[in-house]
């Protein structure tokens, strides 16, 4: 070999392409070995096995440059322990494989993270942000490795260059720093989870999240619009998560009606009796009205006068009606919290509220049980001789006339 190389001595042009061309054969062989024989058996070993994360290797390519890297190693290795004097070209190849090899591991950590998606333990957990980030530094520490090639330095000597740059660094890859701490606080505290309805009433977002990565948060909103948020401001401003409503099984129901003050009165025992036709009110009202009777007798008040002693009132009666009413309605749970509670009274008259939860979170379901309660409650206030307050209007007029 040596002897047919000092033919060339003197002709060093037609010398190194006589080696180009040896090391174009020399690549497109191991090329072609790599591909048709290596590359191939790793695919029908992937085709045997049952497992998902190889389905995930072959769609992200990850051995895409499997073909490349081989021959490239073996070029590399020969350049490096018989041309030593070529430094140019070794320099070339071990760039080309360092940057081979940094985008295959990018590409492992999203088929990673496909894979990773599939289990059960992912669900409503995205990895993706961490995926980005990963990325991004094996992109970093690939950059700066060929560049230290390239300018024949150590990668740490180059490092040690780079600190000045940092504050500069810092204001460009500011929203990625920001975003990278947001997305462990949220990871952390299990805050966001794809799949999740929340509200951000500042930025006009009401929706479910459809993804979550390292720079932004992907919302459908509920009248089909898609807003993208990005990742740091979940932490920055308030939002609303539903997901503890969605989780519980009900919804809650936080309703008043306000009731006019001029038409509160206290109940005559002709008003008791007929209260007393409405079932789920009767036992109320017998012990109710037996413990008013006692009291009044003990304080020997004059009844002929309904400011004496203690009496029932309308509005209290109505109360009690429409808590016996939701405690046997089929779609309110009595498990959770049920009361129908007296607000403070405004210039409106009088809040009568109803908090309670229904047993279904389905949007269009709860609107129609909320809608059914009211209708009835609003129907039934005048069997207690309640009127529902509303401003004066044609209707009220004319009647008045």
């Amino acid at each position: 070999m040596e002897q047919f190389w000092n033919l060339f001595e003197n002709e060093p042009l037609l010398r190194g392409s006589i080696w180009a061309a040896f090391m174009l054969l020399g690549y497109f062989i191991f090329f072609l070995f790599t591909k048709n024989v290596l590359k191939k058996q790793v695919y029908r070993f992937f085709e045997k096995t049952e497992s998902k994360i190889d389905d995930s290797l072959i769609h992200h390519k990850v051995l895409q440059f499997l073909p490349h890297f081989v021959p490239g190693i073996i070029i590399y290795y020969i350049l490096k322990n018989y041309f030593p004097e070529l430094l140019f070209l070794q320099n070339l190849i071990l760039v080309s494989i360092i940057f081979l090899f940094t985008v295959t591991a990018a590409r492992v950590l999203r088929a990673g993270s496909d894979f990773y998606h599939t289990l059960p333990l992912s669900e409503g957990k995205s990895v993706k942000g961490y995926v980005q980030i990963l990325a991004i530094i094996i992109y970093a520490i690939g950059t700066i490795i060929v560049v230290a090639i390239l300018m024949g330095k150590s990668p740490g000597a180059l490092l040690g260059g780079l600190g000045a740059l940092m504050a500069v660094m810092m204001l460009v890859f500011r929203d990625t720093i920001l975003s990278l701490v947001a997305s462990v606080q949220i990871s952390a505290y299990d805050l966001v989870r794809i799949g999740d309805w929340i509200e951000v009433p500042s930025m006009g977002i009401d929706g479910d999240v459809m993804d979550i990565a390292l720079h932004s948060v992907t919302i459908r909103n509920f009248d089909k619009t898609i807003s993208v948020l990005p990742t740091h401001k979940l932490i920055e401003v308030p939002f609303k998560n539903w997901k503890g409503m969605q989780e519980s099984g009900g919804r809650r129901i936080k309703r008043a009606i306000m009731i006019d003050i001029n038409s509160i009165r206290l109940c005559s025992d002709e008003m008791i009796q007929r209260f007393k036709k409405i079932a789920v009110l009767y036992d109320y009202l017998e012990s109710r009205s037996k413990e008013v009777e006692e009291y009044n007798v003990k304080l020997n008040a004059d009844l002929s006068e309904l400011a004496n002693g203690r009496r029932l009132s309308n509005v209290g009666t109505f109360r009690k009606y429409v808590e016996a009413y939701l405690q046997n309605h089929p779609r309110i749970r009595n498990d959770y919290t049920l009361m129908v509670r007296q607000l403070p009274p405004t210039e409106k008259g009088l809040p009568i509220e109803v908090y309670c939860f229904t047993n279904t979170i389905n949007w269009v379901e709860y609107e129609m049980i909320q809608a059914d309660i009211f209708d009835h409650i609003l129907a039934v206030t005048r069997r207690f001789e309640l009127r529902v307050y509303q401003l004066p209007g044609e209707y009220t007029v004319i009647s008045a006339e």
